[in-house]
C-alpha cells in the first residue's frame, strides 16, 4: 500500500522565463540522474507555505519571505517510488520571482538528501522536452504554469 505524502514545491522563475530546477538521484538508483522542482514533504503542523520556504532554504540556501511566493498555482497527485518505497504524492506548487545570478548552495541539505541532490540549473520547458530526464512527466507544463503565475498571467 503506497504511503500518502503531502509536499510543497517551489519553481523559481527568472525574468527571462527560465526555471531553477535541481538534479538528483534516487538512493535506490544511484547514477540515474533526473531534474525536478525544489521541495519536499510537509512536516506535521507545518503549512504548505512554511514547508515551501523551508525546503527552498534547505535545498538551495535561498531565503525569501512568504509574501514573495506566488500561488499556489498548481496542485497535483502522483504515484512515485523513492528509495524503494511507494508513495502517492499530493503536491502543492508555488512560483517565485528570482534573478538567475542568485547563489545556490547545498550546505543546508537534510542528512538524507546529501549526495542525492547533485546540481542546480536554469531550464526552459522546451529545453526539458529536448531529451532531459525529469520528474514528474508533466514538469514542462508545470514550469509553463509557474512562468505564467509569476508574470501574473493566470
Amino acid at each position: 500500500m503506497p504511503i500518502e505524502r503531502a509536499s510543497s514545491r517551489v519553481l523559481p522563475v527568472s525574468p527571462d522565463g527560465q526555471v531553477l530546477l535541481l538534479q538528483d538521484q534516487d538512493p535506490a538508483r544511484p547514477g540515474a540522474l533526473r531534474w525536478g522542482s525544489i521541495g519536499g514533504g510537509i512536516d506535521t503542523g507545518e503549512s504548505p507555505v512554511d514547508a515551501a520556504l523551508r525546503e527552498l532554504r534547505e535545498e538551495t540556501g535561498i531565503v525569501v519571505g512568504a509574501e514573495e511566493l506566488v500561488g499556489p498555482f498548481h496542485r497535483a497527485e502522483a504515484a512515485y517510488t523513492y528509495d524503494s518505497v511507494d508513495y502517492v504524492g499530493v503536491h502543492t506548487y508555488f512560483g517565485l520571482r528570482l534573478d538567475r545570478d542568485v547563489d545556490v548552495t547545498f550546505d543546508h541539505l537534510a542528512p538524507d538528501e546529501v549526495d542525492t541532490v547533485v546540481a542546480a540549473g536554469w531550464w526552459t520547458a522546451a529545453g526539458l522536452d529536448a531529451g532531459a530526464v525529469f520528474l514528474p512527466p508533466d514538469l514542462p507544463a508545470i514550469m509553463t504554469a509557474a512562468i505564467a503565475a509569476v508574470r501574473g498571467e493566470l
